[in-house]
């Protein structure tokens, strides 16, 4: 029997229209959770792995080269001359300014010589009356009043040499303690606790001091001439009598000691008109007003700023790496372009001077000419200077900063492929910024600049 029942294609809903076919099964979704998965896995691995490490990098090239020690300096006359006083008195006020030039010869100061003069003149005058009793020695004969006067003179005399003798001692005594005071200053002054201007001071008190020995001194032998001289007289007083012609002897003694001290005070008086030691200009005046001085007071300097030198403060540890004939690039003077100068001598020996740190450091003064003596710079004049120790215009370099210390010798990390390979290198000389490669790297390879602790051989690294 067939049966009439409409199939499943043939029903039709109550509103007329055919029921939607069954949904088929999607079989594809598993395998795109699959895939998801396994992206995710990648995804996580590529996160936690090492990254390369970003680093700065630099060429090993050829090119030139300089080391330098570098140093402040300061500019000096070269020839400077310190014009003291050579005598005691009135200094007159002295009319020169800085910068003023002075002829070889010409006066520079005076001292009055009014004093100095009238000493001449009281000598002067002594000397003639010695030569009018020499004129009239026979007219003279020895009388009671003449002898109690010549022991009263020897009296004097000796009094005078006492008096000069202890003058001589306490001026010695002073110039001793000068001495042992300058010495202290000078042990202050290397240890840095006082300026140089206290020591200066004390050096220009034992100059004061040994003046003042000289001249005691000397008034020392003129009282002893004259204590010669009185006791001479009396012994001829005594045996004038039987030859009044032994008052001849006693006379020329006495004359020739005049002559000595006349000699002596004028030298004096000369040389209280004060010259310059050589042609120059007036770098300072360090007295200009009138007042009392004593002899050895530095009254003006004078030089010739024209003929200026480089004195540079350098460690000890770098001088023994300068030598004459080394050139020195000057900067920072005050100009655009650099000045020039060389090497001419590295002083023998060294001094100690407390850095800004409080260290006691051991510096040598390494003195240098200026190849161009038309310098525009005077006397005092503050600079930076370059010391070029060593040079080469065509030599192998690498940056300081990529050298690092491994055992006893030099290393650096070089760029291969990617990734830093450490190399030990064999260095030359060296400056603050670059070295010479004697061995270990060739020319075009990159090195690592300031390598830390990530950076190891066979690390991963890119260039910034």
């Amino acid at each position: 029997m067939t049966s009439t029942e409409p199939t499943n294609d043939q029903r039709t809903l109550g509103n007329g229209t055919a029921p939607a076919p069954p949904p088929k099964r999607r079989r594809w979704r598993p395998w795109l959770y699959g895939l998801g998965g396994l992206g995710l896995v990648a995804l996580i691995a590529y996160a936690v792995r090492p990254q390369p490490i970003a680093v700065d990098l630099a060429t090993v090239e050829r090119g030139a080269l300089q080391v330098t020690v570098g140093a402040e300096g300061q500019t000096r006359v070269r020839d400077r001359f310190v014009v003291a006083a050579p005598v005691d008195g009135e200094l007159q006020r002295i009319d020169l300014r800085a910068g003023d030039p002075v002829a070889d010869g010409a006066i520079v100061a005076r001292i009055d010589p009014l004093p100095l003069t009238s000493q001449v003149e009281a000598t002067q005058a002594r000397r003639r009356a010695v030569q009018a009793q020499i004129a009239g020695v026979d007219t003279q004969r020895p009388k009671a009043e003449a002898l109690r006067q010549a022991e009263t003179r020897i009296r004097a005399a000796q009094a005078g040499q006492g008096q000069a003798q202890a003058q001589v001692t306490e001026a010695e005594a002073g110039l001793v303690q000068a001495e042992r005071d300058r010495d202290r200053m000078a042990s202050l002054y290397s240890q840095g606790a006082i300026p140089r201007q206290q020591l200066e001071a004390m050096e220009l008190a034992v100059t004061q001091r040994q003046q003042a020995l000289a001249t005691a001194r000397q008034q020392v032998a003129v009282a002893v001439a004259d204590v010669q001289s009185a006791q001479a007289n009396l012994a001829v007083l005594t045996a004038e009598q039987q030859d009044p012609d032994y008052l001849v002897d006693v006379y020329q003694a006495e004359l020739a000691a005049l002559d000595a001290e006349l000699a002596s005070l004028t030298d004096d008086a000369r040389r209280a008109t004060i010259t310059a030691p050589a042609a120059g200009r007036v770098l300072q005046v360090l007295e200009p007003s009138a007042r009392f001085v004593a002899a050895g007071t530095p009254l003006l300097s004078l030089g010739d700023p024209d003929g200026l030198e480089l004195v540079i403060d350098i460690l000890s540890t770098d001088a023994v790496r300068v030598s004459p004939g080394d050139a020195v690039q000057i900067d920072r003077w005050g100009g655009e372009e650099n000045l020039q100068a060389i090497v001419r001598q590295v002083e023998p020996a060294a001094f100690t001077e407390v850095s800004a740190l409080g260290v006691d450091e051991q510096r040598v003064n390494v003195i240098a000419d200026f190849t161009d003596p038309a310098v525009p710079l005077g006397d005092g004049f503050r600079v930076d200077a370059q010391i070029v120790v060593w040079q080469s215009d065509n030599v192998l370099t690498v940056p300081i900063s990529a050298l690092f210390r491994c055992d006893i010798a030099w290393c650096a990390f070089v760029a291969e492929d990617g990734r830093a390979q450490r190399r030990e290198v064999a260095i030359g000389p060296r400056s603050d910024f670059a070295a010479v490669v004697e061995a270990g790297l060739a020319e075009g390879e990159q090195v690592i600049l300031y390598p830390g602790d990530q950076i190891e051989a066979d690390v991963r690294i890119r260039g910034r």
